[in-house]
């Protein structure tokens, strides 16, 4: 019997993105913003806004030059039930029981002594573990950018790549599974007879048994777009434009097996990803009521697209693409910007998984002309994803250079964090 691999839901995102030179609640990633409790529709800058809100893109000061973000990351882990350790902890049961296993023989039919014990509380810890891991799911996003934002009094334009990945490993545990190693914990009789069976057949008549599996998940979405803006004065109040139209690359991986030779590097093979190229769109709107307020609106993926993964052991999922729809808001002074958002529109994924929609809050105070910090809170308004609550730093010891760094904490034992460099030409 194969020793089963620790599942790790975002080696499996991360590995997946990079694999594909590219790499989230959002589907984007901007190190400021992210650290601002996922904001930024209205008070990304101008740099890394198309990332976010292509009408930002116009929303360039005079003194403003061409800016190039390389790149912005973010990933973020959810294991409401310390999956990686009960996984670990599984690992150990399974190996100690297969050792057991393959060391029984004729004399243990005729003397119930301590190999015939080890080889019954074997089961019933390997039982035990079922249990507990039985429905339980781990789940990870990642994302990335890249962009050249040139901005431009007539008409503004960014080259931008962006993409992001989901995955979810999840266990489905067959109660027969549970009964048969009880029936061998506490029924003598049975106990023997299995090792009969292992005696005269090999050890793996005793563990071709067991029928439990894992299934592995995982999409990525990369985006290729030529964004531009446009800057307009409609009754004294400056309002920004912008569009992205991408094409649209998906990798969708569909990974089923037994969780006794659950491997997750098997997630990524051919055998089991099904890729498609589609075209897309983004859109955004945003407009200077005053002096320190403005406000925003995105959309993201204006073009629904249903993809269906391969069909792995009888078992096919659908990935799904739709508009993600935003509205923002923000105030802000020399010192200080305080951003809010919210979506209007839920984020899906697989059709088996659960809807979220997400609301945001933060804030930046720039005590230094090179120092920003940040906090910020993130809900889902619908309960199926963890809220959180990020902060950051964003230093600018250069004034071309920037970097700035985000991370997230919250229910679930939930974790992230986010890196962003940016030049200035």
């Amino acid at each position: 019997m194969k020793k089963i691999i620790k599942p790790s839901v975002i080696s499996i995102a991360l590995s997946l993105v990079l694999a594909h030179q590219a790499n989230a609640a959002n589907n984007w990633a901007e190190a400021r913003n992210d650290a601002m409790g996922g904001t930024g529709v209205a008070s990304a800058r101008y740099g890394s806004g198309v990332l976010i809100n292509p009408a930002l893109l116009a929303k360039a000061n005079p003194e403003d030059d061409i800016t190039v973000i390389l790149p912005s990351v973010q990933a973020q882990i959810t294991d409401p039930d310390n999956l990686r350790d009960e996984i670990d902890e599984i690992n150990d049961r399974i190996d100690y029981y297969d050792d057991i296993v393959d060391s029984l023989g004729p004399e243990d039919l005729l003397n119930i002594g301590t190999r015939f014990r080890q080889f019954q509380g074997a089961a019933g810890e390997l039982a035990d573990k079922l249990e507990y891991l039985d429905g339980k799911s781990a789940r990870a996003s990642a994302a990335a950018g890249v962009a050249v934002s040139i901005p431009n009094d007539v008409l503004s334009v960014a080259f931008v790549t962006k993409a992001y990945a989901h995955a979810r490993i999840s266990s489905d545990v067959d109660p027969n599974d549970i009964t048969y190693l009880r029936n061998i914990q506490n029924n003598d009789l049975f106990a023997g007879g299995e090792i009969l069976d292992a005696v005269i057949n090999g050890g793996d008549a005793i563990t071709d048994n067991l029928r439990s599996s894992a299934f592995g998940r995982a999409a990525i979405v990369t985006d290729y777009g030529v964004a531009v803006a446009k800057k307009f004065d409609i009754g004294g109040v400056p309002v920004s434009l912008g569009v992205t139209p991408k094409l649209q690359q998906t990798w969708l991986y569909n990974y089923s097996a037994s969780i006794y030779n659950y491997d997750s590097s098997d997630l990524r093979n051919s055998r089991y990803r099904k890729d498609d190229t589609g075209f897309n769109v983004d859109a955004g709107i945003a407009a200077d009521l005053s002096e320190n307020w403005s406000v925003g609106l995105s959309g993201q993926n204006l073009m629904s697209r249903d993809l269906d993964t391969k069909e792995v052991n009888g078992f096919k999922d659908t990935y799904q693409i739709r508009p993600l729809v935003t509205a923002g808001v923000s105030w802000q002074n020399d010192l200080v910007t305080l951003s809010a958002d919210g979506d209007l529109t839920p984020t899906k994924h697989f059709k088996s998984e659960d809807d979220s929609q997400y609301v945001g809050v933060g804030g930046e105070i720039r005590p230094l002309s090179w120092l920003a910090l940040r906090a910020g809170y993130r809900a889902d308004v619908k309960d199926n994803d963890a809220d959180v609550v990020t902060a950051g730093v964003g230093f600018a010891p250069f004034e071309k250079v920037r970097v700035d760094l985000a991370g997230m904490v919250g229910e679930d034992e939930t974790w992230g964090a986010g890196a962003q460099l940016s030049l200035t030409f």
